[in-house]
């Protein structure tokens, strides 16, 4: 087993776990990958996921020793339409993902890390492209979502080069949203996932998939999505007690870590 499934509560914990190989990904790796990602968007008991990879080390791409095996069982998927090479990274679910990342995010493993909504690292993790030195493209999404998290110009600096990113640049450059001593970055992104977990879902859920919706939609277009999910959140009620706890004074409670 390559993947495992855990859970905490209304938290699902899925962790990489090929060590020999710093958690690459070959093909049945991918498709149980995905396959974990489903069976958290298909429980309703779970609201937040955190992925992270074992022995300290997040991702370091796709399998290359597979990439070259004759073994057609070990083959990474390369097609157009399905799950991607990496397995999760064509899939947009209703809930947020947060990745929990140690050692190295890099290659496809970055593409996954980006795939996420949210990044919590630890201080000496690296993000990088470092399939560049090996003359393979960025084929899980990496040059669409790492532009849209950074901004072109340093997504340029990270593709081209393939230099490696970490600590402060990577939280300035937003690709970590929260940066933890090293050994302790899922510690915190298991304490995030339950403060997510905790607030109201529905219009959490609303905001976040309007946020991704509006990629491809023209601004009028892009506000009457944002109004469609606005108003089918307030049909659950949810806004009922929210306005009830406001009035008896929970708006003085801290804000999220």
């Amino acid at each position: 087993m390559t993947i495992y499934f855990e859970t905490d509560g209304p938290v699902a914990i899925v962790t990489i776990d090929r060590p020999d190989v710093a958690n690459a990904i070959d093909g049945p790796t991918g498709a149980a990958l995905a396959d974990a990602f489903r069976r958290f968007e298909a429980d309703p008991a779970l609201s937040v996921a955190v992925l992270t990879g074992g022995a300290g080390r997040f991702c370091a791409g796709n399998d290359l020793k597979s990439m070259m095996s004759n073994d057609p069982g070990r083959k990474i998927r390369v097609d157009r339409k399905g799950d991607a090479p990496c397995g999760v990274t064509r899939m947009l679910l209703s809930k947020p993902v947060i990745a929990a990342v140690e050692g190295f995010a890099v290659a496809g493993g970055l593409e996954i890390a980006c795939w996420c909504d949210l990044r919590v690292a630890a201080e000496d993790a690296v993000f990088g492209v470092y399939c560049r030195r090996w003359g393979i493209p960025m084929m899980d999404g990496g040059t669409i979502r790492l532009t849209r998290l950074i901004g072109h110009s340093q997504a340029l600096d990270m593709m081209m080069t393939g230099r490696g990113v970490s600590g402060q640049e990577a939280l300035s450059f937003g690709l970590a949203n929260r940066l933890t001593p090293k050994g302790k970055a899922l510690a915190v992104a298991l304490e995030l996932a339950h403060q997510l977990a905790a607030l109201p879902q529905a219009a959490l859920r609303s905001d976040r998939i309007s946020s991704y919706q509006q990629w491809n939609l023209d601004l009028p277009a892009a506000l009457e999505n944002e109004y469609d999910h606005g108003v089918a959140t307030v049909a659950t009620r949810e806004i009922v007690g929210g306005l009830a706890r406001f009035a008896s004074g929970d708006w003085r409670e801290q804000p999220l870590s």
